[in-house]
């Protein structure tokens, strides 16, 4: 694809009449036009094309397009119908009535372009540099910043889940890519003792039964990565996630005494920030913020706000 930049004309008198009539108040999308213009210019994406090939459809619509599908959660087919159909959006694009618009796939296409060449931040920067030539927004103003929590896409896992499950994610990995190595090394209870998800209903009632239980699942944890890291083991094996996950986990959860494995205390395990509590999420902690507790992360939300605003901007 390559790029011809081409000037951008005036909204077409048809397009502009029958719009005046459906929205005499006009709407978000039609102030924007007549507010803002177009806000970008197929040159400021010229990077992201060649200079030969067959000619691609306008960056900066594809880019206008793109805020708009985001500022009502489209999908790319429904904007892509919306360009089609919608005259909001043949007023801001400047197409007439009659333009069918382009295929949805462009829109990927588009995206693809922009993140190939770390482009991404160029829809945001030529918006706020807009913003600002218009006094919307104003350096050192009054800035709040908040945080608010993101559950991870998995399960809440108390430590003897946590250690069970962690061993039987190692055991199934390695099932899949060295199924042979691991007949040879795995203990027969092992494929009872694993073979379905660690659940509270399987695991033994009252603190010393699952303080023992949670040591034998440490005995076995320790001889499979004692195997793993012996001289003669494949050297990939040590390499894999999941096994440096049951690494990681077992030396949070562990400890040696008198070459024994002893399931650590919960004064003697790391901070929450850094406990790992599911080896399908490790990036994923125990956070607590005054009477909300989740495992998940963070994310931080910065307001910018003044008198010349009328409302904060995110």
């Amino acid at each position: 694809m390559s790029l011809k930049p081409q000037e951008i004309g005036p909204i077409p008198d048809e397009t502009v009449r029958i719009a005046r009539a459906a929205y005499p108040k006009g709407n978000v999308f039609i102030q924007m036009r007549d507010e803002l213009g177009t806000i970008y210019q197929d040159e400021a994406f010229a990077d992201l094309f060649s200079y030969t090939g067959q000619p691609a459809e306008a960056p900066w619509r594809l880019a206008l397009v793109t805020v708009m599908q985001f500022a009502e959660g489209l999908s790319d087919r429904q904007a892509a119908d919306a360009v089609r159909g919608r005259i909001d959006f043949k007023y801001a694009l400047g197409l007439e009535l009659s333009d069918p618009g382009f295929d949805h796939t462009v829109f990927s296409e588009f995206r693809a372009r922009l993140i190939a060449v770390n482009a991404e931040q160029l829809l945001l920067d030529t918006m706020l540099s807009l913003f600002k030539e218009r006094g919307w927004l104003k350096a050192r103003g009054k800035q709040r910043t908040d945080s608010t929590h993101v559950l991870a896409k998995i399960r809440a896992l108390n430590r003897v889940l946590c250690v069970g499950e962690t061993l039987r994610h190692a055991l199934n990995s390695l099932a899949i890519v060295a199924p042979e190595w691991l007949r040879a090394h795995s203990q027969p209870e092992w494929v009872e003792r694993y073979e379905a998800r660690m659940e509270d209903a399987r695991t033994p009632l009252g603190d010393e039964a699952r303080h023992a239980f949670a040591e034998v699942i440490g005995a076995d944890g320790a001889s499979l990565l004692s195997t793993i890291y012996e001289a003669m083991a494949p050297g990939f094996l040590c390499e894999m996630p999941a096994v440096e996950i049951l690494r990681q986990v077992w030396v949070q959860n562990y400890t040696w005494i008198d070459g024994q494995i002893r399931w650590r205390s919960s004064e003697n395990i790391p901070p929450a920030a850094r406990y790992i509590g599911s080896p399908y999420d490790v990036e994923a902690h125990y956070s607590k913020k005054r009477s909300t507790t989740w495992v998940g992360y963070k994310v931080h939300l910065t307001e910018t706000c003044g008198n010349h605003l009328g409302s904060g901007v995110r």
